[in-house]
């Protein structure tokens, strides 16, 4: 018997195999041969490693202190094309306007990472299950976020499906909850939903009232499955993509990623070359003196002192998160703000530190980058901006 809630039209499934796929990454099934329906296409090119070494540490930087650790997902990425497997990058601008694109990643809070390890089987596992459910095949696969794990996430699987991966994201960043998207900002549907985790569990959410109630539905689930669940959002098609996606954004990651390695190879300023890649602004510079986190509905929340060093001595920052960086104070004044990246990188080497990894001693430079445009109007803002994660005061670019 398949238990469902008839009021929000949540049904749990049995699990359904797919091409008899394997369930552990050490038994995974070959890669698919090259042929029609893989061969390179227009608009189309192959990734190779050091293009995800550099996507790994760009990902990472655009999280804003979210998304996952891309760490384990590209040590899963290296295995896969040690096995033979390749990832096709889409340029968005070449998807046939009826194109069906998965939009996938992790949902949860992202300490939960560091003690459950990503599987992309799991994750090609709700993606199976979507196309189960539309009783039709993906045509491509794109992140719902291009930062942290989350950006590499959409490679693992379509490198098992043999599906390319479109050049885009719905966020140019991470956000912690389902409404805050391009896809929500221009009103596309956010139903249906599938969800899987590691214990077998397999969840398609039908219909929901509103993208809102699809956070709530969601994180619920996700609550239930350890804080930590694989999801195939809503189907997008191409044109929608090309319409209301945050286009170019695995690219840009790759080039931060690249203009940082370069940096460091050179022996030169690390932060500079963040700085100057992405036309951002240094914010503040100093130590974490103390940091409060609490794993609390599916999210990761706290608050990060920072005592200011070099040209900020003397000078106090304040940093709140909800997964991500959310808002940022110099001496109890807000500064900084969603929507614009908050980014917190190591002064040293110019790593990106993530809420669950933020800790006392780091020495930190707070970066703020521009935000897509699509979140600096109304409704955008009425998504992302500070109001929308509980704080009683407009939003203020620093740009």
């Amino acid at each position: 018997m398949q238990p469902t809630i008839e009021g929000c039209r949540v049904f749990l499934t049995t699990p359904v195999p797919v091409n008899n796929e394997k369930s552990s990454l050490l038994n995974i099934p070959a890669p698919l041969k090259v042929g029609p329906d893989n061969s390179l296409k227009e608009g189309q090119r192959n990734l190779h490693l050091d293009d995800l070494e550099a996507l790994a540490v760009g990902a990472w930087i655009l999280g804003t202190g979210g998304g996952g650790s891309p760490y384990l997902n590209l040590l899963n990425m290296r295995k896969l094309f040690e096995l033979g497997h390749t990832v096709r990058l889409q340029d968005p601008a070449t998807l046939d306007d009826g194109a069906q694109v998965a939009v996938l990643s992790t949902q949860g809070a992202p300490i939960v990472g560091q003690e459950r390890l990503c599987n992309p089987e799991i994750s090609l596992k709700a993606l199976r299950l979507q196309e189960e459910h539309l009783g039709r095949r993906f045509d491509a696969v794109m992140a719902l976020e291009i930062g942290g794990g989350n950006g590499i996430l959409p490679l693992t699987v379509a490198a098992l499906a043999g599906l390319p991966v479109v050049d885009a994201d719905s966020m140019g960043r991470a956000y912690p909850e389902a409404q805050m998207t391009s896809f929500s900002v221009a009103g596309l549907d956010c139903a249906p939903m599938a969800m899987a985790d590691i214990r077998n569990n397999e969840i398609i959410i039908k219909q929901s009232d509103s993208w809102k109630w699809m956070e709530r539905l969601s994180r619920k689930i996700c609550t239930e499955m350890g804080s930590t669940a694989s999801t195939c959002k809503a189907p997008r098609t191409g044109r929608e993509v090309k319409d209301h996606g945050v286009l170019y954004t695995t690219s840009k990651a790759i080039a931060l990623g690249t203009a940082l390695l370069q940096a460091r190879a050179e022996h030169s300023d690390p932060v500079k070359a963040i700085i100057d890649e992405c036309d951002g602004l240094r914010i503040f510079t100093g130590k974490i003196s103390d940091v409060e986190r609490r794993t609390t509905e599916g999210f990761l929340k706290g608050r990060a002192r920072l005592d200011g060093l070099d040209e900020d001595h003397g000078k106090k920052f304040v940093l709140d998160f909800q997964n991500e960086y959310s808002v940022g104070y110099l001496d109890d004044e807000p500064v900084v703000m969603t929507p614009d990246l908050i980014c917190v990188v190591d002064s040293i080497n110019g790593d990106g530190i993530a809420t669950e990894t933020i800790r006392y001693g780091q020495r930190v430079t707070v970066i703020a980058l521009p935000s897509p445009e699509v979140f600096l109007t109304p409704e955008g803002l009425d998504l992302v901006g500070p109001q929308a994660f509980g704080f009683d005061f407009d939003f203020k670019s620093v740009f």
